[in-house]
């Protein structure tokens, strides 16, 4: 039977989300989370120049949206249709609205209401000590894995990609010139973002023209090694940089023309109209594919609900956001924009082939599906859509993914940075900038290196990342309800996504477990049951918090407990 029209899916998808950020969000700021524009928020409380900077909302969301959309949403939603496009289109659109939305905008409000504290302090003031200690090792354990992982896709895309060498590291020339322009030189928002896009749409016919790549061998070195090195470096200098000057204005502008290349692989559907060839349900899975229920909702992780953009939300974002009221645009539609990147790579993926013959010979095995199939597809819809060239098309796309990866990891390796400085105050050890971010670099770059020059090792623990993460997902829901309750305020919109969460990533942890004892992986068997014990003693400890809740006073409502001190200065001006 045909299958649907890849423009209908696409209109449905992004109208549901559209109305979850219009109607379901206004519901979560008004009534759950009670923004207060009043209140004064970290950045105004401890602005340093640094880490803490009162930040335009619109530049915000231009980090917080490419730090938190890395690879993932394009991998995860890649592999998963393997099931047939139903099962990967309802988990993306719906959980983007009422899961990715909810987590990523309650996640900001908690950190922000608390000094911009990352979760595992939250974790340690509303759980408990021993809450926390647990709940940062699961943090610093996904961290190390996003970063390796991220070092190890990037270098391989920029090696298959050398059209992208030149739109990815001109980037950075633009956004220094971007950041020193608002910052520094007071200019025009809008003349800034208008010079700054065309900047970096320019480098991309140029790196079409001009592919760079390194040779196949240099100093008994092979090219992907050179960039996994090149990436650290540029990662830990980014990390140190005051966020203002690099990673801030970096996101910025690089969101704006990666949203222009979504819209472009829209349009392309639109005018296209191609069939989605895969089917709804596929029954034909290749022998090596998993069962769907639990494995598909901890393979789309990023695209419907991702622990990692908690961290975000709370490690960077929630330090830079200006008006409390922000926080439903930068958080919420944060995560509609993520969203749509997934959807979008669910469309190409399923309606950028001629026939269902031809989709099965792509994914004739599990590990079939990724960023490769994403570039390919979409560089072909794009072709047909807007005509043009296929190997210009292709170009766009492999530099979108390169920079959705590599933004991500350098915020990764600056929350890293903020993990190992909470690891040592929990040890009563003061631990400087400069040596936690050689601590955190130096970790993930033996990780990277561990199984060879190539960088291979980088992906090794990939396998739990999805369980991984979808469980300090789950954590992060729990410390929100926990607030929720303490202040007596709704919380069942919380709590029922995490149950939900909670259920699917411990299945698939238990799942998991038992593949790795079948294939004798006994580094995975380990991490595995290190992840599970700590996350199931966390959840128990949350579940003993929100039963204590029932028998305290409750917090004071928000807005009458604010003081002098916490409240905006009248006709501060917005950023």
């Amino acid at each position: 039977m045909e299958g649907p029209n890849a423009l209908l899916l696409a209109v449905i998808g992004v109208g549901i989300m559209l109305a979850g950020y219009f109607l379901y969000s206004k519901y979560l700021s008004k009534r759950v989370f009670k923004l207060n524009d009043a209140y004064k928020t970290p950045a105004h409380q401890f602005n340093d120049g640094t880490d803490y900077v009162p930040t335009n909302r619109f530049v915000l969301w231009g980090h917080h949206f490419t730090s938190v959309a890395g690879a993932a949403p394009i991998v995860g939603p890649a592999i998963a249709v393997i099931w047939g496009w139903l099962p990967a289109f309802l988990w993306v659109v719906f959980g983007t609205v009422f899961f990715a939305g909810m987590h990523d905008l309650g996640s900001l409000w908690a950190s922000a209401r608390n000094k911009g504290q990352s979760l595992g302090t939250l974790s340690g003031r509303y759980i408990g000590p021993r809450g926390r200690n647990l709940f940062l090792v699961v943090i610093f354990f996904l961290l190390m894995m996003v970063i390796a992982a991220f070092a190890t896709v990037t270098s391989g895309l920029l090696v298959d990609s050398p059209t992208a060498v030149i739109p990815t590291w001109g980037a950075l020339i633009v956004a220094l010139f971007v950041g020193q322009a608002i910052y520094r030189w007071n200019w025009n928002l809008p003349i800034v973002t208008v010079v700054g896009v065309i900047a970096l749409f320019i480098l991309i016919p140029l790196g079409d023209r001009f592919p760079l790549s390194f040779p196949d061998e240099l100093l008994g070195l092979p090219p992907a090694t050179w960039w996994i090195i090149i990436l650290f470096a540029y990662g830990a200098i980014a990390s140190l940089l005051p966020v203002w000057v690099l990673m801030q204005p970096r996101d910025y502008i690089n969101g704006l023309q990666l949203f222009i290349a979504l819209a472009l692989l829209y349009v392309s559907v639109a005018i296209a109209t191609p069939t989605v060839v895969a089917p709804a349900i596929n029954n034909n899975v290749p022998a090596d594919t998993p069962s769907l229920m639990p494995l598909l909702f901890v393979t789309i992780a990023c695209g419907a609900i991702s622990g990692f953009h908690g961290t975000v939300s709370s490690g960077t974002t929630s330090k830079q956001i200006d008006r409390e009221g922000d926080a439903r645009f930068v958080g919420y539609f944060g995560a509609v924009g993520e969203g749509l990147l997934a959807l979008g790579t669910i469309l190409v993926t399923t309606a950028a082939f001629r026939t269902v013959t031809e989709w099965e010979e792509m994914y004739d095995s599990f590990s079939s599906g990724g960023v490769e199939v994403f570039v390919e597809a979409g560089g072909t819809m794009v072709n047909q859509g807007l005509g043009l060239p296929a190997g210009l098309s292709s170009t766009i796309l492999a530099t979108m993914a390169v920079l959705f990866a590599a933004t991500t990891m350098d915020t990764a390796v600056r929350l890293q940075r903020y993990i190992v400085q909470e690891i040592g105050q929990t040890f009563n050890v003061k631990i400087d900038m400069y040596t936690a971010t050689a601590i955190a670099v130096g970790i993930c770059i033996a990780l990277t290196f561990s199984a060879g020059a190539d960088g291979s090792g980088g992906v090794l623990i990939w396998p739990l990342f999805g369980t991984t993460n979808q469980l300090l997902a789950a954590l992060t829901l729990s410390i929100v309800a926990v607030m929720l309750m303490r202040r007596r305020r709704p919380f069942l919109p919380v709590l029922i996504p995490a149950v939900f969460v909670i259920f699917v990533s411990i299945y698939a942890l238990i799942v998991q477990l038992g593949q790795f004892y079948n294939d004798g992986n006994w580094l995975l068997l380990v991490l595995d049951i290190i992840v599970l014990i700590a996350a199931v003693w966390v959840l128990i400890e949350a579940a003993l918090a929100m039963v204590r809740t029932r028998h305290q006073e409750p917090d004071p409502e928000d807005e009458e407990a604010l003081t002098e001190e916490e409240l905006l200065p009248a006709g501060t001006p917005r950023k």
